[in-house]
């Protein structure tokens, strides 16, 4: 979790993959402004291909990319906004949100972090690296996740799950190349985005279950916020 908090276990339930649709969509519609051939648009065929991986309809994909390409007709108009703050018992967070309209999100925001605290600008961004992160699992038995960072180029690596997921760490700038260069070294691909690191996450056994218990059920009100892309979170494992 100091990296990006997901909610605990797979839920395949319709309303989750509509949020996990809902929230791709977004990200394709504001990559596919810089053209709509993933051939030549970096990003976008990160993208295409996360949104393949989670059985995205093609419909739904092609539809996201001509109307952030402006093929549609349709005015795309997404602003990129970041709040700050802290969970309950001051758990760094930082909610990485895209909104058509802030003057309705700011408000969403400060009530979810009521429970929390919600921070100025800058005030917990200081605590956190930004950085590339590639999310891949074994493509074979006995891929090696040490020597495929080594080889790919990634600055360092964490292996999230017992079914060797592993969260590949990357230079900004070298998000593509990382993506690009571990199938290569027995690693297949989930996702990649730019996001933000903990620099000194609190460590989960500092907190009660009952603490914890209050800190994930903050994350979840958030996560769930229809404009609310990616939630970073300053808490290890």
């Amino acid at each position: 979790m100091g990296a990006q908090w997901k909610a605990k276990g797979k839920d395949l339930a319709a309303s989750a993959r509509g949020r996990v649709f809902g929230k791709l969509s977004k990200d394709i519609m504001v990559a596919a402004r810089s053209g709509a051939d993933p051939s030549g648009n970096a990003r976008l065929r990160l993208l295409v291909e996360q949104a393949r991986k989670v059985s995205m309809p093609k419909d739904t994909l092609d539809r996201a990319i001509k109307k952030g390409a402006g093929l549609t007709g349709e005015v795309v108009n997404f602003e990129h906004v970041i709040y700050e703050g802290f969970a309950p018992h001051q758990v760094a967070v930082m909610v990485e949100c895209l909104t058509d309209n802030v003057n309705r999100t700011a408000p969403e925001m400060r009530v979810l972090f009521r429970k929390g605290q919600l921070g100025t600008s800058g005030s917990v961004a200081w605590d956190f690296d930004h950085v590339g992160m590639v999310e891949a699992e074994p493509a074979a038995a006995g891929a090696d996740a040490e020597l495929a960072a080594i080889e790919a180029g990634a600055q360092d690596f964490e292996v999230a799950d017992e079914d060797g997921v592993t969260l590949f760490l990357t230079d900004p700038t070298d998000l593509d190349l990382v993506s690009r260069a571990l199938p290569a070294h027995g690693f297949t691909v989930l996702s990649a985005k730019l996001g933000y690191k903990s620099k000194n996450p609190v460590d989960p056994a500092s907190l009660s279950p009952e603490q914890l218990e209050e800190v994930e059920a903050f994350l979840a009100a958030i996560d769930a916020n229809d404009d609310v892309q990616n939630v970073f979170v300053g808490l290890a494992g």
